[in-house]
């Protein structure tokens, strides 16, 4: 009966608590998807107080020009049409979560109406997000042409 019972507690050891960690990185990376998934609206909406709440207030947002907002001018030049993005299209994503930071990857193909100029771009975007009051916040991005 001992052995039994040993071989029982050695089997929920080696194959159920690895797999509730991995489940709960799961959840984690699932969470940072859906802001990617909310923020991704956000960018099509123009809708500042979305964007507001997405991104934390020490944000830095790199441009494929090399040109860097910070939250307010970031939010300005959504909200006021300056940038305008009509449509976009996410591929090839990873996320990567370490504690509170999660890492995100992808391409972004954009079709744009920049002050009323139409365009399409095509990117390369690191995301870094942060987990602040329970929430997924975009702390810093930066986008290169592909």
């Amino acid at each position: 009966m001992k052995r039994f019972l040993s071989l029982w507690v050695i089997c929920f050891l080696v194959f159920l608590l690895p797999a509730r960690a991995q489940s709960k990185r799961t959840q984690q990376e699932n969470k940072v998807a859906a802001a990617v998934d909310q923020f991704k609206a956000a960018l099509i909406s123009g809708e500042r107080a979305a964007l507001e709440a997405l991104v934390t207030d020490k944000l830095s947002y790199g441009h494929s020009s090399g040109k860097i907002e910070d939250k307010t001018t970031f939010v300005e030049t959504l909200a006021s049409g300056k940038s305008d993005f009509v449509t976009v299209e996410l591929t090839n994503q990873t996320i990567q979560v370490s504690g509170k930071t999660a890492i995100v990857r992808h391409q972004l193909s954009a079709t744009t109406n920049d002050s009323g100029n139409p365009g399409t771009v095509k990117l390369g975007v690191l995301l870094v997000w942060q987990k602040q009051g329970g929430h997924w916040k975009l702390l810093a991005r930066q986008a290169y042409k592909i």
